[in-house]
């Protein structure tokens, strides 16, 4: 599937701020990245550096003037559509190194609050089956409201309130998951379906050998969706992170599904 990307970003500015920003889709396995273009002017400082796990980029700016940014992309997404209930789990004392440190609780999955909820809730279940009826359970049972929740909900609070949106969606997932012993991260993404059009969160699980995308909102399959980067949570994949005040003067985010063209045929390595 191909996924045309553009974002617009508009942010006022009083004083020199530092910012961090990762918004640009990386070339993976599974979706590549045929042409990209991001233009936010000539700040005093520009700085790239791997995301976590080296999983896409983030951009160290320092600015003094009013920030302003547009970033577009084309991307190729060909990632099949599995049925989680087939695959299996991967033992603890098996994983890999990489995936341990996504059973442990983090500042917004607090996982081990959620332990004996999960054995009397899935008990009966094992691997991609907990991890579907997990995610089944979180769709039906809370409600997707902008505005219901901020950075400071934790999966707890969801838990309790049930409503809120992507982020609280995918930070339950994410600690039901951990707390039946299964590796789980937060995926920042682009997905075309996702009402309001915004940025988009998703969890990650670790069955059968690999990460699998998880929506719990019902909004985006795996097949249609443009990984950003990922994290523990939310905290760790920010499209935006300042270290200073910055005023929200306008921002957009669209993504649809685009036709296929004759350059979509080159190695599309992207430019920026």
């Amino acid at each position: 599937m191909i996924l045309d990307i553009n974002v617009a970003l508009a942010y006022s500015v009083e004083q020199p701020v530092d910012l961090i920003l990762q918004i640009q889709a990386p070339s993976f396995a599974d979706q590549r990245v045929l042409s990209d273009a991001i233009d936010f002017g000539s700040p005093e400082h520009v700085g790239r550096m791997a995301g976590e796990a080296g999983l896409g980029g983030r951009i160290l700016i320092r600015t003094a003037e009013d920030f302003r940014c547009n970033y577009s992309a084309r991307v190729d997404v060909d990632r099949p559509e599995l049925n989680l209930a087939q695959l299996g789990a991967v033992s603890p004392h098996l994983l890999p190194s990489d995936a341990v440190r996504y059973l442990m609780p983090s500042r917004y999955c607090q996982s081990d609050e959620l332990q004996s909820f999960v054995a009397a809730e899935f008990g009966h279940l094992d691997g991609g089956q907990r991890i579907a009826a997990i995610r089944d359970w979180v769709f039906q049972h809370y409600r997707y409201v902008p505005g219901s929740s901020n950075a400071q909900t934790t999966a707890i609070d969801t838990f309790v309130q049930r409503q809120g949106v992507c982020r609280d969606f995918a930070h339950v997932l994410i600690a039901l998951a951990r707390a039946s012993a299964i590796p789980a991260r937060f995926a920042s993404v682009y997905a075309p379906n996702v009402t309001p059009q915004d940025f988009h969160a998703v969890a990650e699980v670790f069955l059968d050998g690999t990460w699998h995308l998880v929506d719990a909102t019902g909004m985006a399959s795996a097949d249609e969706i443009v990984r950003i980067g990922v994290g523990m949570d939310a905290a760790e994949v920010p499209f935006l992170s300042s270290f200073g005040p910055m005023t929200l003067i306008a921002q957009s985010v669209s993504v649809s599904q685009g036709a296929p063209s004759t350059s979509d045929a080159n190695d599309g390595l992207g430019r920026s």
